[in-house]
């Protein structure tokens, strides 16, 4: 499928989002579709259930996305961008993020049948925290918001979001980063020891080949969601991001791939 097609239809969420436009950004996923925002808290899955995060999360606010790159790998497209928010209250948020779609077809129509938001929550409140007044008012209008549209579970769900891998899987990503910029294969063969490594295209790969298809590596925003740890890349002068999964206690790689 035309990279062209992909990026048409991931653009189309952030115009539906600014013109305030809910029937149209909901019309971009598949039914079955599950929206981790963010990642580690509960998925939002199916029309009505991602119906309600928008008149959560999206509806009440101004937000604008400031896009720095995107990658498409397959059918998946990963951006690399600030969200900017706006609340209702008049509080500013400035959000560093990854964002990944997991695009395919239904009945004949592109969809996005995954989205998922890697961002550090506990950084989001500590925002809120310093913007003083409108801040804490934020917080005052989001919780009844929150318990309103999805409930006591649903607020819980979210709250998940604050467990995530730390410093310590920050530290293990780095390891691998300097280890891949250094071409160590037995340090990146050591710490991918008991990962699945997975190309871009979602296949089977190698550490071996990992460490040819990043020559001349560098890094920069790195950000912990979930059990994930994400971080912005540059090879040989080309954008990417690469994701790390860890076990739960953030000891261990699991799972690392590449989008470049």
């Amino acid at each position: 499928m035309p990279a062209t097609n992909l990026l048409e239809l991931v653009e189309s969420s952030p115009v539906a989002v600014a013109a305030h436009d809910r029937a149209a950004w909901l019309d971009i996923f598949a039914t079955d579709a599950a929206v981790n925002d963010p990642v580690g808290s509960r998925p939002h899955v199916g029309p009505v259930a991602i119906g309600r995060f928008y008149d959560t999360f999206i509806g009440p606010n101004e937000i604008t996305f400031a896009v720095d790159h995107d990658i498409v790998c397959g059918t998946t497209v990963v951006r690399d961008l600030v969200v900017h928010t706006r609340m209702s209250t008049g509080a500013l948020m400035r959000i560093p993020m990854h964002l990944r779609y997991e695009l395919g077809e239904q009945d004949g129509q592109l969809r996005v049948r995954g989205l998922f938001a890697h961002w550090e929550l506990p950084a989001m409140v500590v925002q809120l925290a310093a913007a003083g007044v409108p801040g804490l008012r934020a917080c005052a209008v989001l919780t009844p918001q929150l318990l309103g549209n999805q409930g006591l579970s649903g607020a819980l769900g979210f709250a998940q979001g604050f467990v995530r891998v730390g410093r310590r899987a920050k530290r293990t990503t780095t390891q691998v980063l300097t280890a891949l910029a250094r071409y160590d294969e037995v340090g990146v063969h050591r710490l991918l020891a008991d990962a699945v490594v997975q190309a871009p295209t979602g296949g089977p790969s190698t550490a071996a080949a990992l460490l040819k298809s990043v020559p001349d590596l560098h890094w920069s925003k790195m950000l912990a969601a979930g059990r994930t740890v994400t971080v912005s890349i540059d090879s040989g002068g080309a954008p990417g991001v690469a994701l790390f999964e860890f076990d739960a206690f953030g000891r261990r790689i699991e799972r690392a791939r590449i989008y470049h």
